[in-house]
């Protein structure tokens, strides 16, 4: 049965499911979605690059900056590093081969913990990480079993977990995650300091569509998939309110109810530590300006899809990050959101104070130098990748001035 089959299999016995069922369905169905399968998605011959893909410099970079955290946490003789959606582990490699190299005390109490759905890609990341598997330096969380109802609504739209419930928000600096939200197990205790990253996570979430006809429904007719409108939930009401705009006509947002949920669950788990989200995405005042509605996108072969529905499982689909949203979820868990930088002030600030020499080490020849400029360039400028990604920082248990003076938020200050 290919995923199209099952998909209209589901709708014919549920009824129309929420957009964000079927986006779930075309990434996360465990043998048939995008992410499930075991046909290469990254790099050149895939259909997306990563910044891990460019170079190692990018987790080379992230690598000074976690260390830098650590410092700030008073070099405590553990420390753990939780990455969400770590892919083939590329960066984990990067962060740890380096971090062993230049920072060995970091390292030293430096455990990676690994969250990842994909089956496929758990696998790969046992093997390009197995050195550090063997030393006991990395993990693998355990799985949990995806939700297996067939019937999902707009309040009941998440891959991870059976959830009915409201998010219930509560007064900031108190834990708030949903009653039966993401569950997001770390290695070790909750008093060990903690380091949360995510770099194009947040993106591949369902998402809810809301135009002024309503909430987005799939349906089908004669095997072929069919738009259809829905009373929009009370929540998805309450999010754009919030946190975004109401569409014009003829327009369409998207309301990123899952995203809400992680970064709920994400921000309860750092008790001390930072946050880092790195993602494409925008801020409320972006889309009230105008920009930024209907940023749900498919990716082919490098290419932009023209159809959201013409591929079911072959083609990746994101919606950029609503980046006002999950700066309040962290601090509604009691974490401090520092102001948004792009990724090209990020990694400026990181390594400017020794001229990006993480980048050419190594390079003898002219030739490999200048290669390895033009792959940074594509990392930190507006002509490459540098001004399309945006960072977000938050921190917990750390004094303010210091969370401040980190090296990837200090880019352009005097007197760091």
């Amino acid at each position: 049965m290919s995923l199209r089959e099952k998909i209209v299999n589901e709708i014919r016995q549920c009824g129309p499911i929420p957009f964000s069922r079927y986006m779930e369905l075309c990434l996360y169905d465990p043998e048939l979605g995008y992410y499930s399968r075991k046909a290469e998605r990254f790099g050149k011959a895939g259909d997306f690059y990563t910044s891990s893909d460019v170079h190692a410099v990018f987790g080379r970079l992230l690598a000074r900056q976690f260390e830098e955290m650590w410092r700030v946490l008073g070099r405590p003789q553990q420390i753990e590093i939780l990455e969400l959606g770590p892919g083939r582990g590329l960066f984990a490699q990067d962060v740890l081969d380096w971090s062993e190299k230049k920072f060995p005390q970091f390292f030293a109490a430096l455990h990676y913990s690994l969250e990842e759905r994909s089956p496929a890609l758990r696998e790969r990341l046992q093997v390009t990480l197995a050195r550090h598997f063997s030393a006991g330096k990395v993990s693998l969380s355990q799985r949990l079993k995806p939700r297996c109802s067939a019937v999902a609504d707009a309040t009941d739209a998440a891959p991870f977990h059976e959830s009915t419930d409201s998010l219930n928000p509560t007064e900031k600096g108190t834990s708030a995650v949903p009653a039966s939200g993401p569950v997001l197990p770390r290695a070790f205790a909750p008093e060990v300091p903690l380091i949360i990253f995510a770099n194009e996570f947040f993106d591949a979430l369902p998402v809810e569509v809301l135009s002024s006809q309503g909430s987005l429904r799939v349906s089908e007719q004669e095997g072929r998939f069919l738009e259809t409108w829905a009373q929009p939930s009370e929540r998805e009401i309450g999010f754009v309110d919030r946190y975004s705009v109401r569409p014009e006509p003829g327009e369409r947002v998207e309301c990123p109810l899952l995203a809400q949920e992680y970064m709920l669950a994400i921000s309860s788990l750092v008790t001390r530590g930072f946050l880092v989200v790195i993602d494409y995405g925008y801020t409320r005042r972006e889309q009230i300006a105008g920009r930024h509605r209907g940023t749900l996108t498919a990716y082919r072969q490098h290419s932009v899809s023209a159809n959201l529905y013409e591929a079911p499982g072959e083609q990746d689909i994101t919606a950029h990050v609503n980046f006002t949203a999950l700066a309040a979820a962290a601090e509604q868990n009691g974490m401090l959101a520092q102001p948004q930088v792009t990724q090209s002030q990020f990694l400026m600030g990181i390594g400017e104070s020794n001229q990006f020499a993480d980048a050419f080490e190594g390079c003898r020849l002219p030739q490999e130098r200048a290669k390895v400029a033009l792959q940074l360039k594509h990392l930190v400028t507006p002509a490459g990748v540098g001004e399309s990604f945006q960072v977000l920082v938050g921190s917990r248990g750390v004094e303010t001035a210091q969370g401040v003076r980190l090296s990837g938020l200090s880019f352009g200050q005097s007197g760091r």
